[in-house]
């Protein structure tokens, strides 16, 4: 029970935190007035990349031992990326639970750790949409994609980015 309020202290510290401080690039809050746990959040394409000009919306649900255990990530707009799973769900390290990586490939200091936070995570998300990472791929196709045939991934990258735009 202490680690649940543990956690609902420090998200309502969060989201205070960002709505006096708000941060280039991303707005969050909450899905539910009544829930601290999970968090509707809309990530800026960041300039000067395929995805400028986009709106993607996300959904971050956090576990009820927050932050020993890192929150999940899944946009709920159309992404077409190589870190993020066909089902919208982000591949990032740092959404990765904490310790030694069973398969070698991330060092443990690139894994989840509970001083990172929501400003943390979000510019994460922003960076990995400006600089994709295809030797661990989430969705195979598009990294295939992004490696093979740049401009079919920058097409289909460009139908998402518009679509965002429609639908805000």
């Amino acid at each position: 029970m202490a680690s649940t309020s543990q956690a609902t202290l420090l998200l309502q510290k969060q989201l205070k935190d960002l709505c006096k401080n708000p941060v280039d690039g991303f707005s969050a809050g909450l899905v539910d007035e009544n829930n601290l746990f999970e968090w509707s959040v809309t990530v800026i394409g960041p300039p000067d990349t395929l995805y400028d000009g986009g709106f993607f919306n996300a959904i971050m649900s956090f576990p009820q031992n927050y932050p020993n255990s890192p929150p999940t990530v899944r946009f709920t707009s159309e992404i077409w990326h190589p870190n993020v799973y066909p089902d919208g769900k982000v591949c990032i390290s740092i959404l990765h639970p904490p310790g030694d990586d069973p398969n070698g490939y991330e060092l443990a200091s690139e894994r989840w750790m509970p001083v990172h936070t929501v400003e943390s995570i979000v510019l994460s998300i922003i960076s990995m949409l400006s600089s994709p990472n295809d030797e661990s791929p989430a969705n195979v196709e598009a990294a295939k994609e992004w490696r093979e045939s740049r401009d079919e991934f920058k097409k289909k990258v460009g139908r998402c980015v518009r679509k965002s735009q429609e639908l805000m």
